[in-house]
């Protein structure tokens, strides 16, 4: 009799812990592999770290696109769960958040990182594992090179240096120019890198180049370095938490020459850390919540309704890259990994909020960037003008195209002067030389 309530227990036991397994996370609906249940998804990212505010919009931004798919009865049928992990902002901790996922969780695909060494360190766990991966939002031209499971709809680094070397040259006639950046991040050196090869080209001079590192809480020997030399601009391309402090302090510094940055800097937190030190300051972007478009107009609105902010370029990217990934399974029918990864590859016009994505060959994506200009006093980033990748032009109807395209009252013809700011772009273009597509740019920020 014990014998038999012993075997009783075991088997009791076992069938309960079958009834468990592969349950999702937020629902509670079983996830299968026939075509039938929830589509489970990972999304990880910094939610405690250094760069938690990327994370969080980031998630915000998923979940507000799962949201409306689901609304509106999911994807043929199915209903996506997430599966959300805290990475820390630790590339170390980047790659056991993905093994889980993969291995534990059993996602069918995954969204996520922003900033560009994370993605580096986690990207190898999902290509070994054949699981799609999009980054939402990591800008260095490595991350995609992992792998063909490996895509982003964001443009790339050598775009994104050359459009701010190019604004600084031609809009700002900058000649000389310092860059202060972050030694240990991938995101940074990247954008040092294609800035100064541009800047250079188009005839300016990059007199200095110092470094920092992400727990640097004093910036004030590499400023008053740099203040010797008296550049006409300073390039600092890093994320918010640094930039904030640097432009304070460069202030107190009597340096008020323009600053000049990339995607990193966008966060409601830069304006707490910076506050009217970042007057005279410009950035490279992804999509200006002031675009009166539509469907990026409703977008702002959704994302105010669920969160009560203004959405940053950062929730922007997520939202579009939950959405690209809802339609890849639609025209895969299904989440069979290698379907999926050719669907999600195959992406073409695809209308987003920060502009029509099309990846390309080496599956990243071609569209415009938007220089934006900080207003601390509104907390707010102002639109200034676009700038287009070689081969691509400005659309004929402004208001209305989902571009970011914006007409300045204050410039003529401005979509002339952007399609003219990208002819001598030859870097970028040596850069996609395994393009096959006619817009041969190279492109994206994360952070």
């Amino acid at each position: 009799m014990k014998n038999f309530f012993l075997a009783f227990s075991l088997i009791f036991s076992i069938l309960l812990s079958s009834a468990c397994v592969d349950k999702s996370a937020n629902s509670g609906t079983a996830t299968t592999g026939d075509g039938t249940g929830d589509i489970k998804v990972g999304v990880y990212g910094d939610l405690t770290g250094q760069t938690s505010s990327f994370g969080q919009s980031t998630i915000n931004g998923i979940r507000l696109a799962v949201d409306e798919i689901n609304a509106a009865g999911g994807v043929s049928g199915r209903k996506i769960t997430l599966v959300s992990e805290d990475d820390q902002g630790r590339p170390e901790q980047a790659t056991t958040v993905v093994q889980k996922l993969v291995n534990q969780d059993k996602v069918s695909a995954i969204l996520g990182e922003v900033a560009s060494t994370n993605s580096l360190a986690a990207a190898p766990v999902a290509q070994g594992a054949r699981i799609p991966m999009i980054t939402p939002s990591s800008t260095n031209p490595k991350v995609t090179e992992v792998g063909d499971y490996i895509s982003r709809v964001c443009f790339i680094d050598p775009f994104q240096g050359s459009t701010m070397a190019k604004f600084a040259a031609k809009s700002l006639n900058a000649k000389t120019a310092a860059i202060l950046g972050d030694v240990n991040s991938d995101y940074s050196k990247g954008l040092t890198q294609f800035f100064e090869q541009e800047f250079t080209k188009n005839g300016g001079q990059v007199v200095t180049k110092e470094a920092y590192t992400q727990n640097d809480p004093d910036f004030k020997a590499q400023l008053t370095k740099i203040r010797n030399l008296n550049p006409d601009v300073i390039y600092i391309p890093g994320y918010y938490g640094q930039v904030g402090i640097i432009a304070r302090q460069a202030r107190e510094l009597g340096m008020n020459m323009p600053l000049l940055g990339g995607d990193g800097w966008d966060s409601p937190e830069l304006w707490k850390l910076g506050g009217e030190s970042l007057k005279n300051s410009y950035i490279s972007n992804h999509y200006s919540a002031e675009n009166p478009a539509p469907e990026i107009q409703n977008f702002v609105k959704a994302y105010q309704a669920k969160y009560n902010t203004v959405p940053d370029s950062l929730a922007a990217l997520a939202y579009d890259a939950a959405k690209v990934l809802a339609d890849a399974i639609r025209r895969a029918g299904g989440t069979d990994s290698a379907k999926l990864k050719d669907a999600i590859n195959q992406t073409r016009d695809f209308k987003g909020v920060t502009g029509t994505i099309t990846l390309d060959a080496s599956r990243n994506a071609i569209k415009p960037a938007v220089v934006l200009e900080l207003n601390p006093s509104a907390s707010k980033f102002a639109f200034k003008e676009t700038i287009y990748p070689e081969g691509m032009s400005a659309p004929t109807d402004a208001t209305t195209s989902n571009t970011n395209m914006m007409m300045n009252t204050n410039q003529i013809s401005n979509a002339n002067m952007m399609n003219s700011n990208m002819t001598n772009s030859t870097q970028m273009n040596s850069n996609m030389t395994n393009s096959t597509s006619n817009i041969n740019s190279t492109m994206n920020a994360n952070r």
